[in-house]
């Protein structure tokens, strides 16, 4: 399962570096994977310090960390 979240954050991050600043809703849409491993993932991210959150809407809106 850790390698499935790995991989999938590496597809988040591609598409974050394609895309730039996206609601999670885009992300969850365009990454073609389950919504739980997509969840974890960007934890995965976020605690690694690779990715911003940002609470809009009661949504958040997600980038990648230059």
């Amino acid at each position: 399962m850790i390698t499935r979240v790995g991989i999938v954050a590496g597809e988040i991050w591609n598409y974050l570096e394609q895309n730039g600043q996206v609601p999670l809703s885009e992300i969850v849409s365009n990454v073609e994977q389950s919504e739980e491993i997509i969840l974890m993932s960007l934890g995965w991210l976020a605690r690694e310090g690779h990715v911003i959150l940002e609470a809009s809407n009661n949504s958040y809106l997600i980038s990648l960390r230059k």
